[in-house]
């Protein structure tokens, strides 16, 4: 089955063909990093990790670039509250961000860039809408007349009847469906800051930013854009407005948006306390594998409920993969090889990577696995599961893992190392065998304290983190 992604743009599942060769060129619009991201945004970020390394899996050399926006309203009305210079305020929630990705074992895109890293950049491609007639002033900003552009809405299929010719906004996000001319640079405003270019002094639009970031390491057509469906409308559309203006070429050919995050069957907002942040959950001791789990469960474009029964749910699920695995690492299995176990490994294997392939269907993929898991249990229980076959499953779960990353739990600062804990182990054994059985109950007990639990088996002595 060819890899194949629902097209915001044209509305339909398209096999997935880059511009060039094996090439993907990719934009993600990152963080607005005025506060510390919430589990929304992580949703979004944890689906585009899922897709990066479903692309590289798929043999895909891919050139993927990140933003972070570092000036816009909500930046520059909270630095300027606190009396600190952008970069100071910024840094903070910069900083914060990069290692909650990294908590949520989300890779690094090929390269992160920062908006204000790239003012002359901006001001010069609104020079150039300017000299192609796409713009006009007002009180020293420069907005994009949309009228300009005939194929404006054909992104977030929004319909400009109605729009009031001229009218115009000056924020950077504006309720959906509000189709106005939007600003691309600001005239500065009483004590705002602002940067001194060509177009006077002033800063850029929200909107103009990821145009001329995305364009500039990537080039003037992209294979793919992705983002919070949130931002179809206006961040996208105007996007193509832009760049197409700009280029007189195709911005995007394969756009792709992640649905709602709810929360207990809510809109998230703080007035309902219900908003988390990453660090929230993590306070209430949430595992960083149960949350990355839960959130690349449901496929992307369906909404997501987030619930603390469905953290509960996730940490059973990874209880079960994990002693699954431990199960088939310490099992001394029959000698020879079931033929029948073997073809059933390549059927999961390739209904894993064809769910995949049919638009990121984690929710199928994971289907797959714990069915795969259901019988194989089974094979191991009456003994028809042998040596031979082990290789091979070990070879299913190390893709499955490289993809969903959730198996291996996160070792907590100042906890014992597997060395430590071998060590203990084999002491253990050691006193049982000399019947010092207060001393090896002494040791079972700390390593529970430590949140290592112990199974003695026929096989010998299997052990996992909580």
């Amino acid at each position: 089955m060819a890899l194949r992604f629902y097209n915001t743009l044209t509305q339909q599942l398209e096999v997935f063909t880059p511009l060039e060769g094996n090439n993907v060129r990719m934009y993600t619009c990152g963080p607005t990093v005025y506060h510390y991201v919430h589990i929304g945004n992580l949703r979004t970020f944890t689906f585009q990790d899922i897709l990066r390394r479903w692309l590289r899996y798929r043999g895909y050399q891919l050139n993927h670039v990140m933003n972070i926006t570092d000036v816009e309203d909500k930046i520059i009305r909270n630095a300027m509250e606190q009396g600190k210079p952008i970069n100071e305020y910024t840094a903070v929630y910069e900083k914060a961000f990069l290692e909650d990705i990294e908590t949520l074992r989300l890779q690094r895109p090929e390269r992160i860039v920062r908006a204000t890293e790239h003012i002359p950049e901006m001001a010069s491609a609104i020079q150039t809408l300017t000299d192609k007639g796409f713009t006009y002033d007002s009180d020293g900003s420069v907005y994009y007349r949309i009228a300009s552009f005939p194929q404006y809405g054909k992104l977030s299929h929004i319909s400009l009847e109605g729009n009031r010719a001229g009218a115009r906004v000056d924020v950077d996000e504006y309720e959906k469906d509000d189709a106005r001319d939007f600003v691309l640079w600001k005239a500065r405003r009483g004590e705002e800051p602002f940067w001194e270019t060509p177009l006077g002094p002033g800063r850029p639009g929200w909107h103009i930013e990821c145009s001329v970031m995305s364009m500039k390491y990537l080039g003037e057509t992209l294979d793919i854009h992705t983002g919070g469906v949130d931002l179809t409308f206006p961040h996208h559309e105007n996007e193509i407005a832009q760049s197409e203006a700009i280029t007189g070429k195709p911005f995007v050919r394969y756009w792709l948006h992640a649905e709602h995050l709810m929360v207990e069957g809510q809109k998230m907002s703080k007035s309902l306390g219900n908003f988390y942040t990453l660090r929230d959950l993590l306070a209430q001791g949430q595992q960083p594998e149960n949350i990355r789990y839960l959130l690349a469960s449901v496929s992307y474009r369906k909404k997501l409920n987030f619930t603390f029964d469905g953290l509960k749910a996730a940490q059973t699920a990874l209880d079960r993969l994990r002693n699954y695995q431990l199960r088939l690492d310490t099992t001394k299995f029959a000698d020879g090889m079931n033929e029948s176990i073997l073809e059933l490994t390549a059927k999961a294997r390739q209904s894993f990577e064809e769910s995949l392939d049919d638009d990121l269907n984690t929710a199928e993929a994971l289907g797959h696995i714990f069915e795969f898991v259901r019988v194989t249990n089974t094979a191991m229980d009456s003994g028809e599961f042998k040596t031979g076959n082990v290789a091979a499953v070990r070879e299913l779960f190390d893709i499955f893992d490289s993809i969903f990353d959730v198996l291996k739990p996160t070792v907590q600062s100042g906890a014992m190392s597997d060395a430590e804990i071998d060590s203990l182990i084999a002491e253990r054994t050691a006193a049982k065998k000399t019947k010092n059985f207060k001393r090896a109950d002494e040791i079972r007990n700390s390593l529970a304290e430590a949140g290592v639990i112990l199974e003695d088996t026929k096989d010998g002595v299997r052990w996992k983190r909580k």
